[in-house]
């Protein structure tokens, strides 16, 4: 057995044998038989009346046991109340941590032309009012992610290398107004935000499909 639990043990017997020494004690001070039994002057009716105990002589009224003296013998002492323990008060949340995340799209007449890669003047100024300015209220940008698409003219091979061109020429944009992109994507012609009918004539179609020749900017960081 551990110490630990031998000194606990040894301390409960020695509260319980302090309890009986007093409680002996007390029975001490009336007269006993041979038995252990405390003495009475009749073996019938209320101790308080007929039938009481025989007190020794060194008997005193702080010796008084229940049994023989219920009038002047200590009460015993109700259980304490529990006192009711207060739950401790939750600990306040942090506040949330401030981003400056966004997303910036090409759009309307910022988007390229047909078969084309060459940034517009008004994709320039989109690119520098709704990110170069927004990235200046970041901490530090912990993402700078492009994605170049195409529309559905033309086979997927083709559309692809379209897609990674257009997404490159923004991210040499931003690098020059000093924004350094995390990673540069080509996402072809899967990713289509406008249909069309097909029976429209050629020049009708291209102009029909271009929301989809876009660029997709969208930067992740903690904000200043």
């Amino acid at each position: 057995m551990p110490t630990k639990s031998l000194s606990a043990l040894a301390a409960a017997l020695l509260v319980c044998a302090a309890t009986g020494a007093s409680a002996q004690a007390a029975k001490d001070a009336y007269v006993q038989d041979a038995r252990g039994v405390i003495v009475r002057s009749s073996n019938v009716g209320d101790p308080r009346i007929g039938n009481l105990c025989w007190r020794t002589g060194y008997w005193t009224p702080a010796q008084s046991i229940a049994e023989c003296d219920p009038d002047i013998a200590p009460k015993p002492q109700p259980p304490a109340t529990p006192v009711a323990q207060t739950p401790p008060a939750p600990a306040p949340a942090a506040p949330p941590k401030k981003t400056c995340d966004f997303t910036a799209v090409l759009q309307n007449e910022e988007t390229f032309d047909f078969n084309k890669s060459a940034l517009k003047s008004s994709a320039k100024a989109r690119l520098d009012s709704e990110v170069v300015a927004k990235a200046a209220a970041c901490a530090k940008i912990d993402l700078l992610l492009i994605t170049g698409h195409t529309d559905r003219i033309g086979s997927q091979q083709y559309n692809q290398k379209l897609s990674e061109k257009r997404g490159q020429v923004v991210a040499d944009y931003l690098k020059s107004r000093g924004l350094t992109s995390t990673e540069v994507l080509g996402a072809g012609k899967t990713l289509p935000i406008k249909s069309c009918d097909d029976k429209l004539p050629r020049k009708q179609l291209e102009t029909c499909l271009a929301p989809n020749r876009r660029v997709v900017v969208e930067v992740r960081g903690p904000a200043k």
